[in-house]
């Protein structure tokens, strides 16, 4: 199973939003200057959304962790085991 280029592009966005936002009111708590704290937001923004695309892309390659949701599920405790064809 595999995410397409379009997802890790959303979800980079979106997750971006959320650490701009932040970045902002950290700013601004800190210099005090609202329109600094814009344009460091600003900045941030472009470069840790390509940041994080290529970090998502990178790690879409890395197979390590990954579980295959196509395979069964393990049987709950106490259900009857599968059948087997017998040799």
């Amino acid at each position: 199973m595999s995410e397409t280029h379009r997802r890790s592009l959303v979800k980079a966005i979106s997750w971006r939003a959320t650490g701009t936002a932040d970045t902002f009111l950290i700013s601004w708590l800190i210099t005090g200057k609202p329109l600094l704290a814009g344009g460091i937001a600003a900045t941030e923004v472009v470069t840790k959304i390509g940041l994080f695309y290529l970090h998502e892309r990178a790690w879409a390659r890395i197979p390590w962790g990954r579980q295959d949701h196509a395979r069964a599920a393990p049987p709950l405790p106490g259900a009857p085991a599968p059948a087997t064809a017998s040799r």
